[in-house]
């Protein structure tokens, strides 16, 4: 490590692992690094960032995005519904510059994207955009790619089935994810891992916006899903699964998938089944109130109506049973930006404000299988973000970010602003 040290300082530090908040906080980076935390003795000499009456808490974690729709030419949120036809994959990827940094400066360090579904002819814009953030390009989140989410024809991730467009108009192949069979979803989880992926989605089962099977249908079959997992896991890496019909999570379960999305219609006997496995429940709760479906066509609007109450009810079972939850929103169903809304749904449907906490950090570093962030202690990566109040209390706290550091870069201060009446510094 070279050059001095940053000292953070602020009014309030979250251990999010014993649930104390320390109050006095001092937090030494060196590099990108955290170095200690409350020491005995500061560094004699060092940049300090001094914050005020504020909590320190470590960078939080979303589990379910898709950077490369929505966005800045998206006020609404949601993408044009022509995106997948409209937009080329350089246009695409410029837009997701756009959308890290604005996730960035919501507080989020660290996200999955979780699978492509346009065509890129074969490129995987996730995988490329994260390492264009790992070289310091782009301002934004550190991501976890899934390349090309891995569907059957007519699938809820068919890209083709959100548009309804007529036959032939865009042809898809294995390596964009349209794979039916065993040997074709094999080679489509072989394409992904060889550019890059390193976590595998899958669509297991219908959904709410697309015109695809009813929600709760189960789409790949059993034979198709043992053979995904198989073919990841064997790579060392582990397979998402859209999922919202219970028969079609059961069967997941089965195959041993790592992680469902939505879980919305699982009966309290799959409930049951995914705390005995360890299986991960990523619920996007916060669609069920966020995501606009006033100019869906009628058919989804029905599926909506029908599907967001229960997943409501079943997420609270699931944070009652145990499940292993971690925090996921869906964005851009709901706006880049706005990520903090789900911990909001989290602690609605039943969550402390602490356990919602813990879901976009501990349990998320879980989920990804890192042990470098979600806390902020002596050794682990040096991402830090600040809010108002004590967020143990009050959740909301965490939907107004005022600092962000990643990798012992401040790319967002406010409080510079209020304290010293400058511009707001957004790097260092």
């Amino acid at each position: 490590m070279t050059g001095l040290p940053t000292i953070v300082r602020a009014a309030r530090l979250l251990d999010v692992t014993t649930g104390v908040m320390h109050h006095g906080a001092t937090v030494v980076v060196e590099g990108n690094l955290i170095a200690a935390v409350n020491p005995t003795e500061e560094p004699a000499a060092g940049t300090v960032v001094d914050l005020g009456d504020v909590t320190l808490l470590p960078g939080l974690m979303d589990m379910e995005v898709n950077l490369l729709i929505g966005g800045p030419d998206t006020p609404t949120g949601l993408p044009n519904p022509m995106h997948g036809v409209q937009d080329d994959p350089v246009y695409r990827t410029l837009r997701a510059t756009e959308n890290a940094r604005t996730t960035l400066a919501a507080g989020f360090t660290t996200v999955r994207n979780l699978g492509l579904m346009v065509k890129t002819g074969g490129y995987l814009l996730d995988v490329d955009l994260g390492r264009a953030v790992e070289q310091g390009w782009v301002q934004g989140p550190r991501i976890v790619g899934a390349g090309h989410a891995i569907t059957p024809t007519g699938g809820h991730l068919d890209p083709r089935m959100f548009q309804r467009l007529a036959p032939h108009i865009m042809p898809l192949s294995p390596d964009e994810g349209m794979a039916n069979g065993v040997p074709e979803v094999r080679r489509a989880v072989r394409y992904q891992i060889q550019y890059g992926a390193e976590v595998i989605k899958i669509s297991a089962s219908g959904g709410v916006m697309s015109h695809s099977t009813a929600a709760g249908a189960q789409q790949y079959s059993d034979e198709e899903l043992e053979a995904i997992v198989d073919e990841a896991h064997r790579a060392g890496v582990k397979v998402a699964a859209h999922a919202h019909g219970d028969a079609g999570i059961r069967a997941c379960i089965r195959a041993g998938v790592d992680c469902i999305e939505h879980g919305s219609l699982a009966s309290d006997d799959t409930i049951a089944m995914m705390v005995e496995h360890g299986t991960f429940l990523v619920p996007t709760s916060y669609l069920s109130e966020g995501l606009d479906v006033s100019k869906a066509a009628p058919a989804l609007q029905k599926k909506a109506a029908e599907v967001f109450p229960q997943a409501r009810r079943t997420l609270t079972k699931a944070i009652h049973a145990g499940v292993r939850i971690a925090c996921g929103t869906d964005a851009p169903a709901i706006p880049h930006g706005q990520n903090a809304m789900e911990l909001w749904a989290l602690v609605d449907r039943g969550m402390t404000p602490l356990q919602a906490i813990r879901a976009a950090t501990l349990t998320s570093a879980d989920l990804i299988g890192v042990e470098d962030r979600g806390r902020l202690e002596a050794g682990l990566l040096a991402d830090i973000i600040a809010v108002p109040g004590d967020p143990t209390e009050d959740i909301t706290a965490l939907q107004d970010v005022q600092f962000v550091m990643k990798d012992g870069h401040v790319h967002k201060n406010t409080r510079v602003a209020e304290l010293v009446n400058l511009e707001p510094v957004t790097q260092r």
